[in-house]
This record gives structure tokens, C-alpha cells and sequence, in this order.
């Protein structure tokens, strides 16, 4: 009997004892009510960001960021202990909206760019309010706003805390000093925790910060954002402190890469030919040869790619600065920089050019644009690049009625621009070289009702009961942005029909080659081109995905749907044919080089006929296609191109080593000036 009642005794011993541990938690957590509020609300928000922006079961299930965030969130939060209680709130406040405003602009952008924001972006501010109709309608969405309810909560709570009189409490000095140690101590202890969990891998990558989904999937987006701003910071100090070891790198890179040098049945087939290039506002592969209701979305295209020689695999190679990087890679052989845009923060370079190849072979080279002469800095940069003449929007006759869009319509620019080239021809002579920027293919596509008719349903003839026929129509793509999009194109490229015709009416397709290529894809919708390829007609809604009619569309099938035209042209159909072999803008250089009688031997593309089938195309965050698979790095997956294909794990480390040290060397020959032949003289 003794026995079982001092073993009950035990129990219930055991059980005040439990009784006062959770009244000791719970008293914790009722003194530390606003800081537990603060640290839940944005530990949830950079959850919340991550399952937004990667929605894949590894992200889902990795609990490395959401440790790494907590560390960051109570490190920042434990620094309010140091005030008085009263002033804590504004403390925290002030910190909450920094890091709920981190979520929101990455959430948005990453819409926009499939990346996360940089702080070197803050350079381009200036570059996003002529633009920002596309951000609000094209980017902009609900999911967005869904980071200012942890702000709200947080508020409210405080309200709450407020009335119940939480803040008439007064700690001493000593006792605030206390408790941000205790929760220094804390965070402490959480970091050592996810330290012990990295890898030498995830910790190299960390340091490089190029590839930045991955960063953000295992440190989180609070630990990445301020890892950001010092490695923003670092080219200006590195500019200054790290010249000989870049330069070393530099010297070692071309020494020990396979050039593919040589020559071909291209070479120097097109030497002392005048170029006109179209630099083609988004245009993508995916419109061309695309019909509805029997009417092509490109039938301008369509017929060059057939008349002229046709790269099939091409891709944009682009950053954060859109546009002018493809303008860096295509004129340059050059990739995009890790932090800002060449176009902006290294516009006092040496750049290896094509308009200076072309010039010292004694040609005109000119550009034009409608749009403003600064915008991505093109006043500056295209003299950086070697063009003779800029023809910008001072130059152009702009109104209302015949702007789209941006701007200057593209029947319009094209209209004016054939006068101007008339003239360069007159008073420069020949050859020239001369690229034309077009705008009106430029997001959002709304300006329909100017695009002219072209619709996107799906039309039917059926016949109806009493024998008559009657044609219906199915909404299909309309009134969706892809939709808008092929409208958007089909002007463009009437545009274009109109410009080739006026060349030749005036003379000025003779002795010249034409080249177009898309400078990037048109930022649209993933589910829209799921719509585009499992529309059902008697539903009026997209297949589901149990029907066995169903088309299969991941994240890889759309990164391969975002390549772009590259089209090479002559009038006399000089070259033809379709080049299959994967291709990256990086790489046009060293092919029309070839075909024109120019070499830059700093140039990291190949020409495609000479590297064939061996080509690797590196995009800036790490990720990269070969003929046989396209890889993506910040998931470590990759997806065949075709199934019979078997890839070895030497193939994959081969190649992420070549990525790799692409992207450092090709950043390091901007940051530090490496081509600049006046660096070494100086020294």
C-alpha cells in the first residue's frame, strides 16, 4: 500500500513540476509576446516566399532555410531588448517593414525574371519607370500582397499588448542587457546548428552568390538579401584590390580552353557585304511557324527562316539587364555580370565589339532605336561598343497616333529609319553595319486594339439540324497575355515585311546580309502555355491532367520554350538551311566573325560550325543545355532532350565546372578591365 501511494506521490510530483515548466513557457512567451509575433510573422513571410516562387517538394521539405531565416530574424530582433520596453515596437516595426519589403520586391520579381532581386539593382532604378505600365499589369499579382498581412498582424498584436498594458512594465539596464544576450546566445546556437548542416558545396556557391534560387532554397531569403549586398559591393572593391589574381585567372583560362578554331564552308563568305541587324523585341521560336484559323502569326519570319539559314536551338543569355545583355553578349562574346548590368555600372570599359571589328575593316556602323538615348545607358554604351552613329529618340518624328506601347510603332520606326540609312548610304558610302533595336514586341501586349486583326480562338464551321452551316467560335487564347502576345508579333513582323520590302524597293538589300535574332523571351505566363497546349474546344477550359490526350508542360519544357530566333538572310539566297546544334547569343560572334573576316580571341562563344554538337550554353544563373540535356543548377536536376540519351556523372561535373569558371572569367574581364590593352601599361 506504502508502495503505491509514494509512487502516485512520484507522479504527481512530476506532474506540479511539468505544471510549473509550462507555466514558466508560458510566461516566457506571455513577456515576449511582440517578439515572438515579430519573429513568426516574418519566419512565416520567407516560407511563404520560397513556396511561392519554388514550388517543388525539395523546397517544401528543406528545413536549412527556414533555420537560417530564424537566425537571421532573431539576431535582428533581439537588439530591441536594448531599448525600453515602451520603445521596442518602433524598433521592431522598422525592421519588419525591411524585411517584409525584402519578400514583396522578390516576390515580384521573380515573376518577372524566375531570379532574386539584387541590390546592384538599385543602379537600374532609373530604368523602371518608363516601364512600369509592364510591371503593375504584366507582373504585378495578388500573391504579392500576401506578405503585408504578417505586418498587419504584428500591428494588431502590438494594439492588443498596448491596451492590456504590456509596455508599463520597466526593465533596468541590466535586465534588457540580459535578455539580448539570452537571445543573441539563442540565435547563436540556431546558426551553429545550420552551419554543421552545410556542405562545402552549398558553402562555395554561398560565397560566389550567382545562383541565386539555389542560395535562397538552402540559406533562406533574409540570409541571401544581406549576403547580396556585400558581394554588390565587392566589384568596387575588388576593382581596386583583386586586378593580379583575376588577371591570372584570366590568362590561365585562354591558355588552357579548346578554342574550336579553324575554318569552315562560312568563312569569309559574307566578307565586304553590308549587315543590317534587327535587334527583334522578344521574340521567341515558339510563334513562328504558329497558325490560327490557317493564318500564320509570322509569316515574315517564317519565309527568311525557310529562304535564309535557320538557327533553331538559339538562346537569350540575359540577367537582370534584359535587353542591353543581350546586346552585351551578342555584340561582345561576353555574359551578363553577376551584380548590375555592364550597360550601367561598366559602361567605362574595353569591350572586343563587333561595330569595332567592323570599323577596322573599314566599314559605317551605326545603331538605332527609338527610345530614349539613355535608357540602359545606350548614349554612353554604344560608343563603349564602337558604333560610329547612335540614332536614338531625338532623332525619330514621335507622336501619339503613331506610338504602341513603349513608344515608336514599329512600321513607324522602320518607316523613318529606311530614309536614314538612305542617307548613311549617300554621304558614308559602303559597307556598312548598322543594327535596328525595335520596341513595339515589348511586354505587356496590351495596346490590342493597335496590333490590328488578327485573332487567337479557334474557329469551326458545324452544321446544324435543319442543314444549314453555321461557324462558331472558341475563345482558345484570347484575352489571355500569350494570346495577346501572338498578336503583339503578328504586328511586328508585318512591320518587319513592310522594312524588307522598302530595302529592296530603295536598293539596299544589294550586296547585303540581313540578321535577325530575338533578344529575349516576351516574360509570359507559365499556364498560359499550358493552355496553349491542352485547350479543350467542347469545354472551353484546359485539359486535365488524368486525360490521356494531355500534354505534359513543366518548368523545363518552358525554359526550352524561351529561345529565340536566329535568322541569317540574303536576297539572293545565299546561305540555307536549319542549324539544329544548341546555340547561346554568347555565341553569334564568333560565328558572323568568321563568316565576315573578323576573330576576337578573348570571345568565350564558339562558332557554331566549328564546335557542332560540343557546344555548352551557360545562362547566368548557373544553369546550362548541351544537344543532349538541359541542366538546372539550383535544383541539381536535368532533363534529357532526347530518351535514348545516357549522361554519366563526369558529364554533369564537366560541364558545371565549365559553367563555373565561364561566368567568374567572363565577370572578371568586365570588373577589372582585363581587355583594356592600356591596363597592363599602366602598371
Amino acid at each position: 500500500m506504502k508502495k503505491k501511494i509514494g509512487k502516485w506521490k512520484n507522479k504527481f510530483i512530476l506532474a506540479i513540476k511539468d505544471i510549473k515548466k509550462e507555466h514558466k513557457i508560458k510566461k516566457a512567451f506571455k513577456n515576449n509576446a511582440l517578439f515572438v509575433t515579430f519573429v513568426l510573422t516574418c519566419l512565416l513571410n520567407a516560407i511563404l516566399l520560397r513556396f511561392f516562387t519554388m514550388p517543388t517538394l525539395e523546397n517544401y521539405l528543406s528545413f536549412k532555410p527556414i533555420i537560417a531565416d530564424l537566425g537571421v530574424i532573431m539576431v535582428l530582433g533581439s537588439f530591441a531588448y536594448l531599448f525600453k520596453n515602451k520603445n521596442r515596437f518602433s524598433y521592431l516595426l522598422v525592421v519588419h517593414i525591411i524585411l517584409t519589403a525584402i519578400c514583396v520586391i522578390n516576390s515580384i520579381y521573380y515573376t518577372f525574371y524566375t531570379s532574386f532581386a539584387s541590390a546592384s539593382m538599385l543602379s537600374l532604378a532609373q530604368f523602371i519607370a518608363p516601364v512600369g505600365d509592364a510591371v503593375v499589369e504584366n507582373v504585378l499579382q495578388l500573391k504579392d500582397l500576401v506578405y503585408l498581412l504578417g505586418l498587419v498582424v504584428f500591428i494588431f498584436v502590438h494594439f492588443r499588448l498596448k491596451k492590456k498594458g504590456y509596455y508599463k512594465k520597466i526593465d533596468t539596464k541590466q535586465e534588457r542587457k540580459k535578455k539580448t544576450l539570452q537571445k543573441l546566445i539563442a540565435s547563436a546556437c540556431i546558426f551553429i546548428v545550420f552551419t554543421i548542416s552545410l556542405s562545402s558545396l552549398e558553402v562555395g556557391r554561398f560565397i560566389k552568390q550567382w545562383n541565386r534560387e539555389y542560395i535562397v532554397m538552402r540559406f533562406g531569403i533574409y540570409l541571401y538579401q544581406f549576403n547580396d549586398i556585400f558581394v554588390s559591393l565587392q566589384p568596387k572593391i575588388n576593382s581596386i584590390f583583386g586586378y593580379d589574381q583575376a588577371r591570372k585567372n584570366f590568362e590561365e583560362y585562354f591558355e588552357e580552353r579548346e578554342a574550336y578554331d579553324g575554318t569552315n564552308k562560312y568563312t569569309d563568305i559574307f566578307k565586304g557585304k553590308n549587315v543590317i541587324v534587327i535587334h527583334g523585341e522578344s521574340i521567341q521560336d515558339i510563334a513562328l511557324n504558329r497558325t490560327f484559323n490557317g493564318k500564320e502569326v509570322t509569316p515574315t519570319l517564317n519565309r527568311l527562316a525557310k529562304e535564309g539559314l535557320f538557327f533553331s536551338n538559339y538562346y537569350s543569355e540575359v540577367s537582370v539587364g534584359t535587353s542591353s545583355d543581350t546586346e552585351l553578349t551578342f555584340n561582345t562574346s561576353l555574359m551578363p555580370t553577376k551584380s548590375g548590368t555592364a550597360f550601367v555600372s561598366y559602361f567605362d570599359r574595353y569591350y572586343n565589339a563587333i561595330p569595332k571589328y567592323f570599323t577596322d575593316l573599314g566599314y559605317y556602323t551605326f545603331s538605332m532605336h527609338a527610345n530614349t538615348a539613355d535608357f540602359w545607358n545606350r548614349r554612353i554604351m554604344h560608343q563603349s561598343l564602337g558604333y560610329q552613329k547612335f540614332y536614338s529618340k531625338e532623332t525619330y518624328k514621335v507622336t501619339k497616333e503613331n506610338s504602341i506601347g513603349l513608344g515608336l510603332s514599329d512600321k513607324s520606326f522602320y518607316e523613318q529609319s529606311i530614309e536614314k540609312i538612305k542617307k548613311i548610304k549617300e554621304t558614308e558610302g559602303e559597307p556598312f553595319y548598322g543594327i535596328l533595336i525595335s520596341l513595339t514586341n515589348h511586354t505587356p501586349f496590351s495596346d490590342v486594339e493597335k496590333y490590328g486583326e488578327f485573332d487567337v480562338d479557334i474557329k469551326e464551321t458545324i452544321t446544324k439540324e435543319d442543314g444549314t452551316q453555321e461557324e462558331i467560335s472558341h475563345p482558345y487564347m484570347e484575352g489571355t497575355k500569350l494570346g495577346n502576345y501572338f498578336k503583339s508579333l503578328h504586328y511586328a513582323d508585318e512591320a518587319l515585311g513592310e522594312f524588307l520590302d522598302a530595302l529592296d524597293e530603295n536598293g539596299l538589300l544589294e550586296n547585303t546580309v540581313f540578321i535577325l535574332y530575338g533578344d529575349h523571351d516576351g516574360r509570359l505566363p507559365k499556364n498560359d502555355y499550358i493552355r496553349l497546349n491542352n485547350y479543350d474546344t467542347k469545354t472551353d477550359t484546359v485539359k486535365d491532367e488524368s486525360d490521356p490526350t494531355y500534354k505534359e508542360y513543366n518548368s523545363y519544357h518552358y525554359e526550352l520554350d524561351r529561345k529565340v530566333p536566329l535568322i541569317i538572310w540574303t536576297k539572293d539566297k545565299e546561305v540555307q538551311g536549319v542549324v539544329s546544334n544548341t546555340m547561346g547569343m554568347i555565341d553569334a560572334m564568333p560565328t558572323l566573325g568568321n563568316m565576315f573576316g573578323f576573330k576576337n580571341p578573348y570571345a568565350l562563344g564558339h562558332d557554331i560550325f566549328n564546335i557542332k554538337d560540343k557546344n555548352v550554353v551557360v545562362f547566368p544563373n548557373g544553369n546550362w543545355i548541351t544537344n543532349k540535356v538541359y541542366y538546372n543548377s539550383q535544383k541539381g536536376e536535368y532533363m534529357l532532350l532526347k530518351d535514348e540519351e545516357v549522361i554519366s556523372k563526369d558529364y554533369i561535373e564537366e560541364n558545371n565546372e565549365y559553367a563555373e569558371k565561364l561566368l567568374d572569367v567572363s565577370n572578371d574581364m568586365i570588373v577589372f578591365d582585363l581587355l583594356n590593352p592600356k591596363k597592363e601599361e599602366q602598371k
